[in-house]
C-alpha cells in the first residue's frame, strides 16, 4: 500500500443495488430516477406558482423526459459509434446496459418539451384527437405556457436534478478521472466497480456536483431579474457548459476531438458560441417581476 493509498478516500460501495436473476440495479439508475422525479416535481411546483397548469406541466415533462432519453442516448452513441455501435447495432437500443450524456438529456429534454408545446395546441394535433374523442374527449386547447417561461422554471431544477444525479456516479466509479496525490483523491474497492485497481484520482464527477449546488446557489437569486422569458435559461446553460467544459479536463476519456477535447467539451463550446452571444444582445435586468427596462434612445 503505497502513500498514494493512505491519503485518499476508499469507496467501497457495491456499484449494484440488486444483482439477481439476470435483474440488475445500479446506484447510477436509482439516482437518476430520483433526479427526474424531483425535476418533475420541482417544475410542477414552481411552474403553477406563476400560473401555469399543472397538468400541461405533467405532460411537458413526460416529452422532455422522452427526449432527455433520446438525446442522452444518442450523443453517446456519436461518440462511440466507431469502436462499438457501428459493430453492435442493437446494443443502440439498449439503454439500461449503460452509456448516456449529460448535455444530450439536456439538449434533448428542451426540444421534446418545446415541440409538445407548439404542437398541443396545432389544428393538426386537435384533428387527430378527433377520433379518439370517445375515450381521451372533446379535443379542446390548452393553457399552455411559452416556452422560455417554462425553460427558466427548469433551469434551478436541472441543477437539482444533475447533482442528485451524480451521486449516483460518485457510488458507481464508472467515469474514470486523473491520478492526484491530494488527500480527497478516491480510491474504488468493491470488485464490480468499473473503477476497482486505479490509483487515486480526482474525485471528477463529485466536483461536479459540488458545482451544480454551487451554480444553483449563484443563479437561484437572478431566476426573476432577467427578461425576455428563456434568457435565465440560456444562462444556466452558458455557466454550467463553462464549468463543465474546465472540470472535464480532469476526466479521462476514450475518446478526444478538436484540440485534444473531449465530447462534452466540444458540446460545451458549442452551447457557449450561441448563449453568450444571445445573453449580451438580448438579456435585459429588471426588478422583480417588473418588465425589462427600455434602453434610452441615443439622440
Amino acid at each position: 500500500m503505497g502513500i498514494d493509498t493512505l491519503a485518499s478516500i476508499g469507496i467501497g460501495m457495491n456499484p449494484n443495488l440488486i444483482d439477481a436473476g439476470g435483474f440488475l440495479l445500479s446506484w447510477h439508475g436509482v439516482f437518476t430516477f430520483i433526479a427526474v422525479a424531483v425535476a418533475v416535481f420541482l417544475v410542477v411546483r414552481w411552474g403553477t406558482r406563476e400560473g401555469m397548469v399543472a397538468d400541461v406541466l405533467y405532460s411537458a415533462s413526460m416529452w422532455a423526459i422522452i427526449g432527455g432519453v433520446i438525446g442522452a442516448r444518442l450523443l453517446h452513441v456519436i461518440d462511440f459509434w466507431d469502436e462499438t455501435y457501428q459493430h453492435d447495432f442493437i446494443r443502440v437500443f439498449q439503454v439500461w446496459q449503460g452509456g448516456i450524456a449529460i448535455f444530450g438529456a439536456i439538449s434533448g429534454g428542451f426540444v421534446g418539451g418545446s415541440l409538445y408545446l407548439l404542437i398541443r395546441n396545432s389544428a393538426g394535433f386537435l384533428a387527430l384527437w378527433r377520433p379518439f374523442s370517445f375515450v381521451f374527449g372533446e379535443p379542446n386547447r390548452a393553457d399552455l405556457p411559452r416556452i422560455g417561461h417554462l425553460a427558466d422554471v427548469t433551469a434551478p431544477a436541472l441543477l437539482v436534478a444533475m447533482a442528485i444525479g451524480r451521486i449516483g456516479d460518485v457510488i458507481n466509479g464508472e467515469h474514470f478521472a486523473k491520478a492526484t496525490d491530494l488527500p480527497w483523491g478516491v480510491i474504488y474497492t468493491h470488485p464490480d466497480s468499473p473503477g476497482v485497481g486505479r490509483p487515486a484520482t480526482h474525485p471528477a464527477v463529485a466536483y461536479e456536483l459540488l458545482f451544480d449546488l454551487a451554480l444553483l446557489a449563484v443563479l437561484w437569486p437572478l431566476r426573476k431579474r432577467l427578461r425576455p422569458h428563456g434568457m435565465f435559461f440560456a444562462l444556466y446553460a452558458a455557466t454550467y457548459s463553462i464549468g463543465r467544459f474546465f472540470i472535464s479536463f480532469l476526466r479521462v476519456e476514450q475518446n478526444y476531438y478538436f484540440g485534444g477535447l473531449n465530447e462534452a467539451q466540444v458540446v460545451a463550446l458549442i452551447v457557449i458560441i450561441i448563449t453568450v452571444p444571445l445573453l449580451v444582445w438580448k438579456a435585459q435586468f429588471v426588478r422583480g417581476d417588473a418588465r425589462p427596462r427600455t434602453r434610452p434612445a441615443r439622440g
